[in-house]
């Protein structure tokens, strides 16, 4: 009986554990992050490049949310790299194809930014790509190897908030990409 018992819970977690890739597409591609130092300040560029389908999606009227997470980290030899800092913007996108109405927002967690685009070539390059982004400051950093890493999720919009709270096995992304830059000293050597 015990037996039996342990055999179904490991078919059912075996099974539980197969739904996320499903839902889990890689659906983007990151071009970039290029990091580069001007003057005491770290800033970083970066572009999402999206699958036809997505994009299909997006032309077809489809509101998308796309969460950029900008994260710098220091390097340890011995030890896990130390996240030191992190920015996140959310972008989304909104077309309207019978009135020709393309609509982009970004937010930071401080402002706001709504725009109105006259192509959709030009929203979805705006919408998609991070641009001479500061970062911080070098002075306010302690001397050592750091590298930035980029991740770029897109939210599912056809499940409700509370799906997730119950059924955990279920993943709220559509994507998830990551992506490092390469490392870079700050101070001087050691």
């Amino acid at each position: 009986m015990k037996r039996d018992l342990k055999i179904f819970f490991y078919l059912i977690f075996f099974i539980f554990s197969l739904i996320p890739f499903h839902y889990i597409a890689n659906g983007a591609e990151i071009n970039g992050p290029e990091v580069s130092l001007k003057g005491n300040e770290i800033r970083v560029s970066a572009f999402l490049i999206l699958d036809e389908k997505y994009i299909k999606e997006i032309r077809n009227g489809i509101e998308k949310e796309f969460r950029f997470y900008i994260d710098l980290f220091r390097v340890w030899n011995m030890w896990p790299d130390e996240f030191v800092l992190g920015k996140s913007i959310t972008k989304t996108v909104k077309c309207d194809p019978v009135k020709s109405e393309f609509i982009a927002t970004s937010f930071d967690g401080n402002i706001l930014i709504e725009r109105r685009f006259k192509s959709f070539e030009s929203m979805m390059k705006w919408t998609l790509s991070i641009e001479d982004l500061k970062l911080t400051n070098i002075k306010e950093l302690e001397p050592g190897i750091h590298f930035v890493r980029l991740t770029v999720e897109s939210k599912l919009r056809n499940l409700p908030p509370v799906i997730g709270q119950f059924f955990i096995f279920l993943s709220e992304n559509e994507f998830v990409v990551k992506k490092d830059s390469y490392n870079f000293r700050i101070g001087p050597v050691q």
